[in-house]
């Protein structure tokens, strides 16, 4: 469906653009809110107000002499800030390097090096302590801005407050083509170091605006809660450079400790997050409900039960049936209550980066609020399928946004084509040819089916990875060869799908483990690996093995099993390699153990 408030990709011309177009047709209207430190109050700037400013940071850029085509990096969380350094960037043919806020120093230093960054914005004195670390490997880095004044004599420091000038020029936005490189996003591969993604100005905005095509009208009076790092491109795409397309407000949560109050404060209409949030509520509402009366609960799960059932009438799935007729009085005894925490205005929520549970869609949307399954990955800017309001199976995907192809190869693995796939991995050929084929097609790496109707399912992973609750994408094959290098641990297996934290499941050398216990104090029996003490040991050793990946690839639980894995009883194959989903079976208790709460 066309969405008419939307900016054609043609129209804007780049990401630049999109800004400049969206100020001259609603100048007035409501753009940003931010939470002002300090004051106690949110902060409103109008397109008009936005465009202006992003005319002094192109201004503070053109006087560090970038020649376009240049990296320019951003180490910030949500906020105005970060938007208007990628706006004055990309508008002036500049190259936009989003890092993770809380990235390891050895990781950053990768990345800014890797990509040539030649200016580096970041938020205070607690980043620059760790960039300090790294500071003599960051020679090709000529400035680094800081939001924060910070006490350093760094020659090549500035605080953002003299950086930027007073006034700037007005707005500009250069010529360049739609194919131009606009931003690379570095993501996790199978070697531990991070790949840089290539993407061009188009393969962004065709797949905002394909996002936008695929929901009913998204526009002026619609609000965005931004929450989700921006470093990540499914916040980038859906609730950043689409809400500047289609002309909605965006309000950047101050954290996501604080996310319910600003949920509350703000009022979104739409909400876009990874499964872990929904997580979060989910047990909120369940704690609530244990410690509640039994009458509470019965009504809850009633409330649940007969929203479930109009939803799938709705869907025309279901008959009608006379206990529709509750609904009402459920609504407002229980579902309006809970949606009232969530602000109270939400039409629909996006759900993207991993699976969400079924049990927990069903929750939702039994309460009234209709949550979308989406999938895409950073290589296609990133969506590829969502599913739609009207037709939407929670275990679904959805079908193919529009302007993109899938189909079911090899193995089953899902491949794509259209104008959102990725120019390729930043100075990495080879790892691009693995992915991309001579006709266009991109290999996912998930195997998947695809119905009459053209919805997918995703089925299994072809690669090895592990897809967290949050969306972070961890190679467990190279983590488990990295751990197993100290020869304490003999079997490993990292866990973590759908979780919100890393687990090992592991085998460990009797003598290894005598030895440590020994000289700790422990017993040399490995039950009592599994202790408090025992378990604190395993993940100091662990966390030592795992220093050079990721900084969110970080295992918190370690469970040491007794029976080594072997082809004899089934656990691993011909090759040697763990058979995971026999492991997992033949684990539970252990891998309940690691998460309790799951």
């Amino acid at each position: 469906m066309q969405n008419k408030n939307a900016i054609a990709v043609q129209e804007a011309g780049s990401l630049g653009g999109l800004l400049r177009e969206r100020a001259k047709r609603s100048p007035d209207a409501l753009a940003f809110q931010q939470y002002v430190d300090g004051s106690g109050r949110w902060e409103d700037w109008t397109w008009a107000q936005a465009l202006d400013q992003a005319g002094r940071w192109q201004s503070a850029l053109r006087r560090e002499n970038l020649q376009r085509g240049d990296r320019v990096a951003v180490m910030l969380r949500n906020s105005r800030e970060w938007v208007m350094f990628d706006l004055a960037a990309l508008a002036l043919g500049l190259v936009v390097v989003p890092l993770f806020t809380d990235d390891r120093p050895d990781n950053a230093a990768y990345v800014l090096n890797d990509s040539g960054s030649k200016v580096l914005l970041f938020e205070g004195q607690e980043q620059w302590e760790r960039l300090h670390t790294v500071l003599d490997q960051l020679g090709n880095v000529q400035r680094f801005v800081s939001l924060q004044r910070v006490a350093d004599g760094e020659p090549r420091l500035k605080a953002v407050s003299e950086w930027l000038p007073q006034r700037g020029d007005a707005f500009a936005v250069a010529d360049i083509p739609l194919s131009s490189l606009a931003t690379i996003v570095y993501t996790s591969g199978t070697t531990g170091r991070p790949k840089g993604v290539m993407l061009s100005h188009r393969n962004i905005l065709s797949n905002a605006y394909a996002g936008l095509e695929s929901f009913a009208v998204i526009g002026p009076g619609d609000l965005f809660l931004s929450f989700l790092p921006l470093s990540h491109m499914l916040e980038r795409t859906g609730g950043y450079y689409a809400g500047i397309m289609s002309g909605c407000a965006i309000a950047y949560a101050r954290s996501v400790a604080q996310l319910g109050e600003d949920l509350v404060s703000r009022q979104p209409t739409i909400l876009i997050s990874v499964p872990r949030i929904y997580e979060r509520v989910y047990a909120r509402i369940s704690e609530q409900l244990a410690a509640g009366s039994p009458l509470k609960r019965k009504l809850f799960h009633l409330a649940v039960d007969v929203g479930w059932q109009r939803f799938e009438h709705s869907q025309g799935r279901a008959h009608w049936s006379p206990k529709l007729l509750l609904w009402p009085l459920l609504k407002s005894l229980v579902a309006s209550k809970i949606m009232a925490r969530m602000g109270g205005r939400l039409r629909f929520a996006v759900s993207g980066g991993a699976a969400l549970a079924p049990e927990i869609a069903r929750v939702f949307i039994g309460l009234g609020l209709p949550v979308l399954q989406g999938y895409g990955l950073t290589e296609t800017s990133p969506v590829l399928c969502v599913a739609r309001e009207q037709d939407n199976i929670p275990a679904s995907v959805g079908p193919a946004v529009p302007g993109t192809e899938l189909k079911v190869g090899a193995n089953n693995e899902l491949l794509a084509r259209g104008p959102q796939v990725m120019m390729g991995y930043w100075n990495n050929p080879e790892a691009t040819k693995a992915v991309l084929d001579a006709d266009g097609w991109f290999h996912t790496g998930d195997q998947a089916r695809i119905d009459a109707d053209g919805k997918v399912y995703i089925t299994g992973r072809i690669k090895d990875v592990l897809v967290m609750a949050n969306g972070e994408k961890v190679p467990p094959v190279d983590m488990e060869l990295a751990i197993a290098t100290d020869p304490l641990f003999e079997q490993v297996m990292v866990l973590g799908e759908g979780k919100s934290y890393l687990a090992v499941l592991c085998v460990l050398s009797k003598e290894g483990w005598a030895k440590l216990a020994q000289q700790h104090g422990l017993s040399p029996d490995p039950a009592a690996a599994n202790a408090e003490a025992g378990e604190r040991l395993l993940i100091q050793r662990v966390s030592a093995k795992i220093a050079g990946f990721p900084g969110y690839a970080k295992v918190r639980r370690v469970r040491v099993v007794r029976e080594p894995w072997s082809i004899d009883n089934g656990m691993l194959t011909p090759t040697m390699k763990i058979k995971r989903a026999r492991v997992l079976q033949e684990h539970v208790n252990d891998v309940q153990q690691l998460y309790p709460a799951a």
